[in-house]
């Protein structure tokens, strides 16, 4: 099992939910380029083909053929277009808050667009004010009704490095990456799409993509909203055991 983590996040995050999973299945936790310890990667790997063959080198170098991929916002998008893109390499895929990207031209434009400021303003060296800003986004509104735990996110995502994070955006981000909308008919292994039942956005999201995807469903997580593994721990283990177990 191979575990994709989020925009701002690192392989670590993935401790606990990986701890809680049987000890004898192979989990592998990477670092996307500009998080973690992949800093300073060559440009073409700050992309979504160039991540996706960062990643498969992690699997070529422990030896493992093929995985169950699993990720989260941007390591979801990422990891569907893995499975898609390089499906020999894919045994099945469990999305969480991800979707397959802007369909049409004129909204990645503005996305990209939206993401150049935000990659400005991590440049301009008020990184702790980017942070209070990014999290006061609606889809993050339940984790920012905990203080403690918002006080706690911040403070970790202080270790990223702005500049490495603002490369990650503008080649990884939402409006960089090619639209999967259409692929998604022809996505063969068994995969599961989850959103926090207050993510309303990306509870729409996935099931659409179920709609449109036999080998695909929605499964929406009570009082939850964007990060469901941080909010809704339990139910998000139960669910990730389901697709190991198949059911």
């Amino acid at each position: 099992m191979l575990f994709l983590h989020g925009f701002m996040g690192r392989a670590e995050d993935w401790r606990d939910v990986s701890a809680s999973l049987d000890e004898r299945l192979f989990r592998i936790a990477a670092d996307l380029p500009g998080h973690g310890a992949s800093l300073g990667m060559p440009p073409d790997r700050y992309t979504m083909e160039g991540a996706a063959r960062s990643v498969l080198d992690v699997l070529d170098e422990v030896g493992v053929g093929r995985a169950t991929m699993v990720g989260y916002s941007m390591g979801g998008r990422l990891a569907l277009y893995l499975t898609l893109r390089h499906p020999d390499r894919c045994t099945g895929l469990f999305l969480e808050s991800a979707s397959p990207g802007l369909e049409h031209q004129r909204e990645r434009a503005a996305r990209r667009s939206a993401d150049e400021q935000k990659a400005k303003r991590l440049e301009s060296g008020d990184f702790r004010g980017f942070l209070r800003d990014w999290y006061l986004q609606p889809l993050f509104a339940p984790l920012a009704r905990d203080e403690q735990l918002l006080r706690r996110t911040i403070e970790d995502k202080m270790r990223n490095v702005p500049a490495e994070l603002a490369k990650s955006l503008r080649g990884l981000g939402t409006g960089s990456q090619p639209s999967l909308w259409g692929e998604l008919p022809g996505l063969r292994v068994p995969s599961l799409a989850v959103a926090g039942e207050l993510d309303g956005k990306f509870v729409g999201i996935s099931h659409r993509m179920a709609s449109l995807c036999p080998s695909l469903r929605a499964a929406v997580v009570p009082g939850a909203g964007h990060n469901v593994h941080a909010e809704a721990s339990g139910e998000y283990l139960s669910l990730l055991r389901n697709v190991l177990d198949g059911s």
